[in-house]
């Protein structure tokens, strides 16, 4: 026991805790502490933010749906968006190193969260291509969106400007006009082309009773045709026959990926000064659109819509599971990337404040954000002389389609869509930041020597990304685009973030990691210290794998409007899922093969110590550690 004992002193020493700079180079530092929750507020609030919580809340309750989005929060995302931040800063490792060194058992999961944020990383670039493409024919002032006359759109094409000229002299008859089958037709035309008998300029009969006139006719937004037609090319393209290459994609997504590239060329040194500008800038933007937003025609019946209560839907299982989904996607935990970012920060930060802070930052962004895209949507429905939830969407139709199609009908569109799409592709850009770093950081925690030319370790992680991103460029490549998207951030993230907490609060112990967080100038009162146990012990495992459950039982298989993905697609993105969460197993083979057995599998290696130099009395506390391992 006493040559145990002296070994363990020997290996948490003061002179351990110091980096040897005659070795490798010394590592990066965050420039300020403002640095840092920029790039983490940068990175957490993202494209999710604008296009899929707003619609999310409107399907699941309204107003309703911020009780179990914020239980979610409080229940699942801080905890693990804290914990992360802990293990990065205790460390100064990235994840590959980090979990390995909190446990052996545990060396896989770091492999894992590098899985998927690279597979993110990749795909994600793609809709940050998508926005400067928009941004780019927005200064140009080519706003083909809005017109039903391209190679691409056919009779079914339906454009609120050409509408709203079919509209000026309507009466509420059931002679009034609309843009219907490329031309002006009067309501009373639709319902009889469409089976019904007339009524009103809003209604037709169908024996019955009286249903809205646009019920059961068929009207594509040209802006729908022209994501479709022209931005994605997709034509006739399957999954057998992915057509060819679209050109413009590939330039801007090399664009974007060079502009990253020079945004990340230094690591946190370039990127910190990046993010007060990437991190900031969204605001702005959705300042100016939510003023211009509630002054339309419209907006407030809108925002009604958005946040009215129903709460019987709270006793639905599906709005839980979308609040946990939300929660996940939003703060985009589980992935490595907080770990990595946090890794670089001083010893003494307090990533407490930190975590709480962005994760509410966050929520009320989500909730801001909310405003903004409703009040559009209110007038887009009042112009279109339809009901809100026909106009509302989730995803890239959003972004793509519902909104632009509403920014043509504002006056000075052109200045608005610029604005729109710009704001976007910085929101997108942001959250790419960390990604790239925690892949570069894998890197050169692989081969420290490395950091002396960290700009060619950045050159290669964006060029090899933009290779694999490629085949999302062909007109067929918004299916591989869905299953990505669908399959890497869903049901394995669960298993990783379980993993994660179970490697801190159960294999290393919660007793010891609340010393840590003492050992960093976090002290807790009594309330704040049963919090962070109970949620890292009970609730993060427990809920998760609910949420894990409800996911897989409720499972639907992915697909891209009216196209539903052949087998082999399914049975691929289940092997893609599956490649996130298959270096776990592997880490454990692995740490077997090394020698580990029994309690030295979830035994801390040297590695897992403080990140700087610590006082002779914490010495003698991490010597009273070593003699009770």
């Amino acid at each position: 026991m006493a040559d145990r004992n002296n070994s363990m002193k020997e290996q948490l020493s003061v002179k351990d805790f110091s980096d040897n700079a005659s070795e490798t180079p010394k590592r990066a530092s965050w420039g300020s502490p403002l640095e840092f929750i920029l790039a983490c507020l940068g990175y957490a609030v993202g494209l999710g933010n604008v296009w899929r919580f707003p619609y999310l809340c409107y399907r699941n309750g309204g107003g309703a749906f911020l009780i179990p989005f914020f239980l979610m929060i409080v229940l699942i995302g801080l905890p693990i968006f804290y914990l992360e931040l802990y293990v990065g800063q205790y460390t100064a490792l990235g994840p590959l190193k980090a979990f390995h060194a909190i446990g052996p058992f545990f060396t896989g999961v770091g492999y894992c969260t590098l899985m998927v944020i690279s597979m993110i990383s990749v795909y994600y670039m793609i809709i940050v291509a998508w926005t400067l493409y928009y941004t780019a024919v927005s200064i140009i002032g080519n706003l083909e969106w809005g017109t039903c006359y391209n190679y691409y759109n056919n009779d079914y094409c339906y454009s609120g400007e050409y509408d709203a000229g079919c509209r000026e002299n309507n009466t509420g008859l059931a002679t009034d006009l609309t843009y219907y089958m490329r031309k002006c037709m009067s309501i009373a035309d639709v319902c009889t082309m469409t089976g019904l008998q007339p009524y009103d300029g809003k209604y037709c009969f169908d024996g019955e009773t009286t249903v809205p006139w646009y019920s059961n006719a068929t009207r594509i937004l040209a802006s729908e045709q022209y994501y479709n037609g022209r931005v994605l090319g997709r034509g006739d393209s399957t999954w057998t026959n992915w057509g060819t290459i679209q050109w413009h994609l590939v330039g801007c997504l090399f664009a974007s990926w060079v502009v990253a590239f020079l945004c990340v060329i230094k690591g946190v040194q370039s990127a910190g000064k990046v993010v007060y500008f990437t991190a900031l800038f969204p605001y702005v933007m959705l300042t100016a659109l939510l003023i211009r937003g509630v002054t339309l025609e419209g907006a407030g019946e809108g925002i009604m819509f958005y946040l009215t209560p129903r709460w019987e839907l709270l006793l639905s299982a599906n709005v839980w599971g979308d609040a946990a989904s939300q929660t996940f996607y939003s703060f985009g935990v589980a992935c490595g990337s907080l770990v990595t970012l946090a890794s670089y920060n001083n010893f003494t930060n307090n990533c407490h404040f930190d975590a709480v802070f962005v994760c509410l930052a966050n929520f009320l962004t989500s909730i801001y954000a909310g405003f903004v895209i409703f009040s559009v949507l209110g007038f887009q429905a009042n112009k279109m002389g339809v009901s809100i939830d026909v106009v509302a969407q989730q995803g890239p139709g959003l972004a793509f389609v519902v909104y632009p199609e509403a920014l043509l009908q504002m006056p000075i569109p052109q200045l608005w869509c610029i604005l729109f799409f710009f704001m976007l592709f910085i929101l997108g850009l942001g959250s790419q930041f960390a990604g790239i770093e925690a892949i570069n950081t894998a890197i050169v925690d692989r081969w420290p020597v490395l950091r002396k030319r960290y700009w060619m370790v950045t050159a290669f992680t964006c060029f090899v990304c933009f290779l694999l991103g490629l085949p999302m460029c062909f007109s067929g490549g918004v299916y591989l685009f869905t299953l990505l998207d669908w399959n890497t951030a869903s049901w394995a993230i669960l298993l990783i973030g379980i993993a994660e907490v179970t490697a801190v609060s159960w294999s290393y112990g919660i007793n010891r990691a609340m010393k840590d967080l003492e050992s960093m100038d976090m002290k807790f009162n009594i309330v704040l210290r049963y919090f962070w146990k109970t949620v890292w012990l009970v609730a993060v495992p427990v809920v998760s794998m609910g949420i894990l459950v409800f996911v897989l039982v409720e499972w639907t298989p992915p697909s891209y409007g009216d196209k539903t993905f052949p087998l082999f697609a399914d049975i691929l993105g289940w092997l893609i899922g599956a490649s996130t969460i298959i270096f776990f197993p592997i880490g454990v083979i692995w740490a077997l093969y090394k020698g580990y057995r029994g309690m030295d599998l979830f035994t801390p290696t040297p590695d897992w110590k403080p990140a700087v130099a610590v006082s002779e009395a914490e010495t003698n506390t991490y010597d009273n550690l070593a003699y009770q391992l």
